[in-house]
């Protein structure tokens, strides 16, 4: 079901919608959806690399806008949809565990690290921030940051080493991330310990 999804979400790129589906992409992407819209603004970037930076914005206020999606159903309608949105995607025993283990500092964190590396996936911690009550504003101020790094990079990256890159970006880019994304959280460790 994963490839079949993913395949579709690149047949994309091809369309001439296919600014409106990475907009609607990289919205569900933050709250429901599996796939994310990396999948489908690498294609586009590298067909249109003039476009890269405005496919970047694109992607970044569209997530912005499922990332404060997925904290209002975590906050308002956790029993209703955010729980069968997590079992459905077998996230819930996950989210569990980050939810009683995790305070506000390291809820921000997190929302940080995902928007960059996925770790953990987006969607969990829209849900779980609003869920755990977050504040909004906080939340938006975090998810532009850490999304509009994310895609603003890649457009940079695009930019600066077209075609060559992706190969990179595809394969490595994530490791890359996560990496960051697990420097952030050490560094983080070893504030609270040393506090």
């Amino acid at each position: 079901m994963l490839r079949s999804l993913y395949d579709w979400t690149m047949s994309l790129a091809a369309r001439k919608s296919a600014e409106v589906w990475l907009a609607v992409i990289a919205f569900v992407e933050s709250s429901v959806f599996l796939v994310p819209a990396d999948v489908l603004y690498l294609p586009m970037a590298l067909a249109r690399p003039e476009r890269a930076w405005r496919y970047a914005l694109v992607a970044t206020v569209a997530s912005v806008l499922g990332g404060i999606a997925g904290w209002y159903i975590g906050h308002y309608a956790f029993e209703t949809l955010a729980r069968p949105i997590l079992q459905f995607y077998g996230k819930l025993e996950a989210f569990e565990q980050l939810k009683a283990s995790v305070g506000y500092e390291t809820l921000v964190l997190l929302l940080v690290t995902s928007g960059l590396a996925h770790l953990p996936p987006i969607k969990v911690v829209t849900i779980l921030s609003g869920a755990a009550n977050i504040n909004l504003g906080l939340f938006i101020i975090s998810a532009i940051i850490a999304r509009g790094a994310r895609f603003f990079v890649l457009a940079w990256l695009l930019r600066r080493y077209g075609e060559e890159i992706r190969h990179f970006i595809e394969k490595r880019l994530g490791m890359l991330a996560a990496a960051v994304a697990g420097l952030l959280i050490a560094m983080f460790a070893a504030y609270r310990f040393l506090a």
